[in-house]
C-alpha cells in the first residue's frame, strides 16, 4: 500500500511538473492570479492528501512551504530553498519575487535577475 502512495505521489509530481514546463513555454500571457490561487488550492489538496508527504502536515508554515514547492519547484527553488519560511513570517517582498517569477516562467522566460528584484 506504502508502495503504491508513493508510486502515485511521484507520477503526480511528474504529472504537474510536465504541466507547468509545457504551459510556460506555450502561454501567450503570463499565468493569472486566479489561477496562481487555483493552481495553489489544488496542492493544498495533495498534500492534505498526503501525497508529499507527513513533514507537509506538521505545521501550517510546512504546508505553506509544501505548497509553494509544489506550485512551482523552479520558483520555490530560486526564492525559498535556502531560507524556508519560518512560522509567524510574513515575507511581503519574496512574496512578490515568486509571483514575478511565476508570470515568467509562464511566459517562457528567463528567471535571471528575480532574486532581488523587489528589494
Amino acid at each position: 500500500m506504502v508502495k503504491i502512495n508513493k508510486t502515485l505521489a511521484i507520477i503526480i509530481w511528474v504529472t504537474i511538473i510536465f504541466s507547468i514546463e509545457v504551459l510556460a513555454k506555450k502561454s501567450p500571457r503570463p499565468i493569472s492570479d486566479t489561477e496562481i490561487r487555483e493552481k495553489k488550492q489544488n496542492c493544498y489538496s495533495e498534500i492534505e492528501l498526503g501525497y508529499w508527504g507527513a513533514q507537509c502536515k506538521t505545521s501550517m508554515v510546512a504546508k505553506e512551504n509544501c505548497a509553494l514547492k509544489c506550485l512551482s519547484p523552479a520558483c520555490f527553488e530560486l526564492i525559498y530553498e535556502s531560507d524556508p519560511l519560518e512560522e509567524g513570517e510574513r515575507d511581503y517582498t519574496r512574496s512578490q519575487e515568486y509571483k514575478y517569477c511565476m508570470h515568467r516562467l509562464s511566459l517562457g522566460e528567463s528567471l535571471d535577475g528575480i532574486k532581488g528584484s523587489f528589494d
